[in-house]
């Protein structure tokens, strides 16, 4: 059934009515959208490039929208708030609501793996399509996606509260279980020096189970928050494990 749909989806003006009726967005360079939506498991060039520059086009219009929304608060709330939004799992949430795993093409391999479920495969679709924005119609177009996208994201922030940083959450829950330390490992870091992404793997002992997850970052810091807030997510009621 999902393999239908999939083919229905993508037919002939694959992925311009797509585009217009899910995204809002009237393209103007479509192999950029394609390149958007192509997997590196795919044949093609794959979405890798646009995911590197829609990422920082997504922190940007995101950390200036917090910035000036939450005028009082400092660096560390301000970090913490733009985790929430910019993070693995709201990004595929996005993905999901918009239908991206029913478009994006991959090999045979990760098709029939599942991999249009996938959260990384959904949230870098989802980077790589503001960065084809951003090409595609200029820095105000894919602002105004960026915000359009996440406005559930960024609006549900005044609800949740955000206290303390994803490691320091995650520390205080397992030292409350009597828990050891989580344990960080840099897996790799790619990329010229100027411009890398930090590939970091998060472990725990919890509760007689082992739980890890991994993250990345243009930071090893930011690399491990994003790791920690990965685990804590699989350690609430009802995450997965």
């Amino acid at each position: 059934m999902v393999e239908t749909v999939r083919l229905a989806v993508q037919r002939a003006d694959w992925p311009e009515a797509w585009l217009r009726s899910a995204l809002g967005y009237e393209p103007r360079d479509m192999a950029l959208f394609r390149q958007a939506l192509t997997h590196r498991s795919a044949s093609g060039p794959s979405n890798e490039r646009l995911e590197f520059l829609g990422d920082a086009v997504l922190n940007l219009v995101v950390t200036q929208h917090l910035y000036e929304r939450y005028k009082s608060s400092d660096e560390g709330h301000l970090t913490r708030l733009r985790a929430r939004v910019v993070s693995a799992t709201p990004l595929a949430e996005v993905g999901v609501r918009l239908g991206v795993g029913d478009v994006i093409q991959m090999g045979g391999g990760e098709l029939q793996s599942g991999g249009f479920r996938r959260e990384s495969m959904l949230a870098d679709a989802i980077e790589a399509l503001i960065g084809a924005v951003l090409l595609d119609g200029g820095f105000e177009s894919a602002r105004e996606i960026v915000l359009r996208l996440f406005d559930t994201a960024i609006e549900r922030l005044d609800s949740t509260p955000i206290l303390k940083d994803s490691k320091t959450q995650l520390q205080e829950l397992l030292q409350g279980r009597a828990a050891p330390l989580p344990a960080y490992e840099l897996q790799r870091v790619e990329g010229e020096p100027h411009a890398q992404t930090f590939h970091v793997n998060c472990s725990v002992e919890f509760e007689s189970r082992r739980v890890s997850a991994q993250a990345s970052g243009v930071s090893r810091r930011r690399a491990e928050q994003a790791a920690a807030q990965n685990v804590l997510d699989q350690l609430q009621p009802g995450g997965r494990t």
